[in-house]
């Protein structure tokens, strides 16, 4: 990436296996989920987050968990002391406030139009999670919500990064938040089986069948490398480079053999300056459908050689978050680096055949940090890589 060097510095996480990032990396070495068509945070509670539970009631689930990560990531980076005109958001999201819009629905055709809640509009529209962090923060720069489907958050990372690299912010907040697990979505990926119909999430293996829907959100503090020194800050990682493209093949499908995959993580190698004997480890989206797990084994083979560099997919203990997946699994590098070790792909048992992958499964694999890429891929033919290295 040309440019100023990008730092992370902060890191929040509200996840179906571990709200804080602590809890986080527990839930992610521990065994799959199998919970049927999705994973909720049944027990979620967002008072702590909020000034009154009125204030609560008033922001969708999708909201609050942006605003709880981005305060454990704002605690974690400390006073960042940049000009508020020059500290930005940027956030990633799929859909929105779904289920506020679903029951507002349902209230206006059981109730009539005189009972829709005059909050449905702040509540649902997809750029509340990036408003309600700048208005909480006071942050004046850039605030802008990118929603490219699966691939949302691992854009926003980028996008967020180029901000500072080039020079116009200093500090940004980026990353995704999801809460989609409504009864009608749920419904509609049903009905296009997506989803698992043995309600397991299985990257990558033989017998994959669908994702398992998931929710939640993973929040970061990124800011310009030297300012973050000057301050004596922790830095947790460093965004290297990133890129977007996309297929032009099928609105749901991939393109064959995974060539937009490909050429979009060779365009992040470009970025970062990096070849590819330089990657350690790819976060793969792997999202356990059938058609998708194929052409991104595929594309990993054949961008880094067949079985050279360790591969994991989270979403057997997550699910899919959707547009949140791609700042849960950056956050899940970030934290790998931390403790030197490889989370599992959680249920996987036995690659399909086709597949040349190194794929880690079973138990955490030890590992010498080192550069990672992660990637997602979304409905509507958006392919996002993100490369990401340990603080040096």
């Amino acid at each position: 990436m040309l440019g100023r060097r990008v730092a992370v510095t902060g890191l929040g996480v509200v996840a179906t296996c571990g709200i804080g990032r602590d809890d986080f990396w527990t839930g992610l070495l521990g065994p799959g989920a199998r919970s049927g068509r999705s994973i909720r945070l049944d027990d979620w509670d967002p008072s702590p987050y909020f000034d009154s539970p009125k204030d609560a009631r008033r922001a969708d689930r999708v909201e609050q968990f942006g605003l709880a990560a981005a305060a454990e990531a704002l605690a974690q980076s400390g006073d960042v002391g940049v000009d508020p005109s020059r500290f930005g958001v940027v956030v990633g999201t799929g859909i929105g406030g779904l289920s506020t819009l679903e029951e507002q629905v349902e209230v206006r055709l059981s109730k009539g139009d005189r009972r829709v809640s005059p909050f449905l509009v702040p509540m649902m529209m997809a750029n509340a999670t990036g408003a309600a962090i700048s208005m909480r923060h006071g942050l004046q720069g850039p605030n802008e919500t990118i929603c490219t489907a699966c691939a949302a958050s691992t854009h926003a990372l980028g996008y967020a990064a180029r901000l500072i690299s080039s020079g116009r912010c200093d500090a940004m907040v980026s990353g995704g938040s999801e809460a989609a697990a409504t009864p009608v979505s749920l419904a509609g990926f049903g009905n296009m089986t997506a989803l698992s119909s043995s309600g397991v999430s299985r990257p990558f293996d033989a017998e994959r069948d669908g994702f398992v829907m998931g929710e939640g959100a993973a929040i970061f503090v990124l800011e310009e490398w030297e300012h973050a020194v000057s301050r004596g800050a922790t830095i947790l990682a460093e965004i290297l480079g990133s890129a977007s493209n996309a297929d032009a093949h099928h609105i749901t499908a991939p393109s064959p053999g995974g060539r937009g995959a490909i050429a979009c993580m060779k365009l992040a190698l470009d970025d970062a300056g990096l070849s590819a004997a330089d990657i350690t480890h790819v976060n793969a989206h792997g999202t356990s459908t059938p058609l998708n797990d194929a052409a991104e084994a595929a594309a990993v083979s054949e961008v880094f050689g067949a079985g050279r560099v360790p591969v994991t997919s989270i979403k057997g203990v997550t699910g899919h978050a959707l547009g949140a997946a791609g700042a849960l699994e950056a956050a899940s590098v970030v934290l790998a680096f931390q403790h030197s070790m490889i989370p599992p792909t959680a249920n996987t048992q036995a690659l399909d055949d086709d597949m040349t992958i190194d794929l880690v499964t079973g138990s955490a694999r030890p590992w010498t940090p080192g550069p990672t890429i992660s990637n997602n891929f979304g409905f509507g033919g958006h392919n996002g890589s993100l490369i990401l290295s340990p603080a040096s």
